[in-house]
């Protein structure tokens, strides 16, 4: 069966477990009623299953070329963005003024899964340009704002992020890229980049780059960088595309996926910039276009996971193979226990990712919106690393999962599960690697001494108690599984030495998403139950609760022991 976009999974959540109706009652989002809300999800899910999820063989199959320096991409793919720039769909959460929709967050958040999950590498272009639109709302002054953001939020024009070199990774501090000042309000702008998503395309009328780079005598680290926009082509008096800019792709990156997306080597000689923000806050302008991104890379995770589940449920289907072991069964593999077990845990865990980053985005959406500002946006800034790892750990599980579940045929490329399994392994890397985002969690976003996440886990056992009457054995290993957790977070925040937290980092991540994921997994039991709609959800929450949420506790475990063991063996030890 084709690729089916996940409009039902995504109206529950949004109407019937977040609380919507308290975002809808905002003068920022009044206009985000329910059928409003409904048609823009149907309208969405439309475009991924008839538009975008047909493209997503054939980028993998003919990939992206640089031919004499010009960027050919893959076929249809300039059809496919077309038809996401007709839509509005850029533009969705920028800002009115400048042509976009002002709708909020959560829903971007669906339909970038969604897109994710139909044509992940298509679906990269309008994420770069999402990141650069937010970023210059922001930091941009108002020329810079009235020329650009229309070109961006329509998709006439696309956006990149231009910020890792060949020596300077995670560490950007260490970046060479240098920029002079022209003495006219532009700036000369050099150096290499690698690893740039979008790099340049065969369909925009210009791409326009976000670009890292130090002025001369700035001081060495991040609080000597600066940003600046530095376009494919200069606009001219009337602000379309004029002289070519001192911008070049060197080569394109063979990667191991993504290959409909094209990843450059950009050069930049002297090229056209205009700074964005103040000099020396390069990366604090920067890191709204990566907070922004992380979150979009998480749904990239979530939604690869869903087009996994979606071909090896379709498999699992009409495979028959061996006796059926359940009376009146289906004679095919679903029959078998174990792979019942694989596509459930595929089910339980993409429900539990999905649920998290809109919860994540719902933060950010309250923040804007409504006046306990501070305290939401903390919260979105706590959900926003456990939201990129964990969206993207859980894509990468159930990719591999669905290579299982297609057994011998899984290996071979036709079928397409290997796709889904090779597209989405850099999800855990680009936009800070998953260890990256564990450490940010037990180090910057726990600096309020943990307050942030006690707040959460204070809601998790409340919505526990509540639970206890209709589900009361799912509610109490919620709660007790909150306690762990807050113990855990409680022994986090009290290690001075930063290296004992980073050592526990990733286990306390991923168990923060457990237990979360367990909590939304109820509350979307209760939902179900007050609507009266069936049991179907209660029983994925049993399961996600019974076989997937005890692995928080050898997780908190590892979590709290400390970095000491880590270097108990030498580096001779290890090379023995």
């Amino acid at each position: 069966m084709p690729y089916r976009a996940a409009v039902d999974d995504y109206r529950f959540l949004i109407e019937d477990v977040l609380d919507f109706a308290t975002l809808r009652s905002t003068d920022r989002f009044s206009e985000a009623s329910e059928d409003v809300t409904g048609a823009i999800l149907s309208e969405a899910g439309r475009l991924c299953d008839d538009v975008l999820a047909p493209l997503q063989r054939g980028g993998d199959l003919h990939p992206a070329k640089l031919e004499n320096g010009i960027v050919r991409t893959s076929p249809g793919f300039a059809e496919g963005y077309a038809a996401i720039a007709e839509g509005g769909w850029i533009g969705m959460s920028a800002d009115p003024e400048f042509g976009g929709m002002g709708l909020p967050m959560t829903l971007t958040s669906a339909v970038n899964e969604m897109m994710s999950g139909a044509c992940l590498s298509l679906q990269l272009a309008p994420l770069m340009s999402q990141g650069q639109i937010e970023a210059l709302e922001h930091h941009a002054s108002d020329a810079i704002k009235t020329l650009y953001l229309p070109k961006l939020i329509s998709g006439e024009w696309t956006g990149t992020m231009n910020l890792t070199e060949p020596q300077a990774g995670s560490d950007v501090g260490a970046l060479s890229s240098r920029a002079e000042d022209n003495g006219d309000g532009t700036y000369a702008v050099s150096g290499q980049k690698i690893y740039i998503s979008w790099g340049d395309n065969d369909f925009a009328g210009n791409v326009c780059h976000l670009v890292l780079a130090r002025l001369p005598g700035a001081p060495a680290g991040t609080k000597g960088i600066s940003l600046f926009l530095v376009p494919k082509f200069i606009p001219d008096e009337n602000g379309e595309p004029g002289q070519r800019n001192g911008v070049s792709v060197v080569s394109l990156e063979h990667k191991m996926g993504l290959h409909g997306s094209p990843t450059a080597v950009m050069q930049y000689d002297n090229a056209t910039g205009w700074m964005i923000g103040r000099e020396g806050g390069g990366m604090a302008a920067m890191f709204t276009m990566m907070n922004n991104a992380r979150l979009g890379v998480g749904e990239q995770g979530i939604g690869a996971a869903e087009g996994a589940y979606q071909l090896a449920l379709d498999y699992a289907l009409e495979r028959k193979q061996g006796r059926s072991p359940v009376e009146g069964g289906t004679g095919t593999i679903v029959d078998h226990a174990d792979v019942r077990r694989m596509l459930l845990s595929m089910k339980a865990d993409i429900f539990a990712s999905r649920a998290i980053a809109l919860s994540c985005a719902y933060a950010s959406d309250m923040a804007r919106a409504a006046g306990q500002g501070d305290e939401w946006a903390a919260r979105a800034a706590f959900l926003t690393p456990i939201t990129k790892a964990f969206g993207t750990d859980v894509g990468m599980s159930v990719a591999e999962m669905g290579v299982q579940v297609h057994g011998g045929m899984g290996f071979i490329e036709e079928t397409g599960a290997a796709q889904f399994s090779r597209d989405v392994r850099v999800t855990a890397i680009y936009e800070g690697t998953n260890g990256i985002q564990a450490m940010d969690l037990v180090g910057r976003k726990m600096m309020d001494g943990g307050e942030a996440a006690n707040r959460l886990l204070d809601e998790i056992e409340a919505d526990a108690e509540t639970a206890r009457d209709p589900f009361p054995r799912m509610a109490d290993a919620v709660w007790q599984a909150s306690e762990t957790l807050r113990e855990a977070t409680e022994w986090m925040t009290a290690q001075k030495d930063m290296n004992a937290r980073f050592a526990g980092a990733v286990p306390y991540l991923r168990a923060f998403a457990r237990v979360m994921g367990g909590h939304l997994h109820l509350q979307a039991a209760m939902a179900e139950k007050a609507a009266g709609a069936g049991d179907a959800r209660a029983k994925l929450a049993r399961f996600y609760i019974q076989r997937l949420l005890p692995e928080h506790q050898g997780l908190l475990a590892h979590a709290q022991a400390g970095a000491e063991d880590l270097y108990a063996l030498d580096v001779e030890d290890l090379r023995s």
